[in-house]
């Protein structure tokens, strides 16, 4: 099974990802900053049902932070996971905020958070799939005390998981702050476990490790590569697993 992560940067570079979905043929793939509509024309935003559309054979799970007004539409904001297999479960836990509607960022803190876990019916028996995008903070990717809250109730929540286990994201945390740590303690950090410099593009000036995926004990892991391709501010990263 291949597992596909990517913060797609609200989809900006909607060819681009499509392009690489179709290079790579990931069976799972988990996004964070995506949008999603009813299916119709938003403009300039693209959404994961255009990319349902374009790449076909995907069962989609979006989780909503918030939604918009665009051209008199109401779009969403927030995380998704797409699966060639079937999803037989579907639930979004909050960690910080709750879901707000007719979003303003004036009047709104952008820092709602949650993460999606589906249970997912593979070829090789039934896998949970844990999405999420971390806490921002200004400047650094340290962690400050929301991070650590919200850190322990996703490690919390995975560790009292039974079976084969998988969780990525874009955490917004450099791979040994201590926020992070509480997640590398229960689950095995892929990045950690190479020897990677960046998940950043030259799309920004920032170069830190951000982007993760982990796994239990459950899952053997074939093969972890961060991609080159250029389909994001953020680099995708793929976990072949058995």
């Amino acid at each position: 099974m291949k597992i596909l992560q990517l913060n797609i940067w609200g989809g900006r570079l909607f060819r681009q990802i499509t392009d690489l979905i179709e290079k790579e043929q990931p069976d799972i793939i988990c996004l964070q900053e995506s949008f999603s509509g009813d299916g119709g024309d938003y403009g300039f935003l693209e959404t994961v049902e255009e990319m349902q559309h374009v790449v076909p054979g995907y069962e989609l799970f979006f989780s909503k932070l918030y939604s918009i007004a665009v051209m008199h539409r109401k779009v969403s904001f927030g995380n998704s996971i797409l699966s060639k297999y079937p999803i037989e479960k579907k639930e979004t836990i909050f960690t910080n905020g709750e879901y707000t509607d007719d979003f303003d960022f004036k009047v709104h803190n952008y820092n709602i958070r949650n993460f999606q876990h589906t249970i997912i019916n593979s070829p090789e028996g039934p896998i949970h799939i844990l999405n999420h995008h971390g806490h921002h903070i200004e400047g650094h990717k340290n962690g400050d005390a929301q991070t650590m809250r919200q850190t322990k109730q996703i490690a919390d929540y995975a560790s009292n998981l039974k079976g084969k286990v998988v969780l990525t994201g874009d955490f917004n945390l450099a791979p040994h702050s201590e926020s992070l740590e509480q997640i590398n303690t229960v689950l095995r950090n892929l990045c950690l476990e190479s020897p990677i410099e960046t998940t950043r593009t030259f799309l920004t000036h920032k170069k830190e490790v951000c982007d993760y995926i982990f796994v239990n004990d459950s899952i053997e892991v074939i093969n972890f590569r961060v991609l080159e391709d250029l389909a994001s501010d953020h680099c995708a990263l793929v976990a072949e697993i058995k």
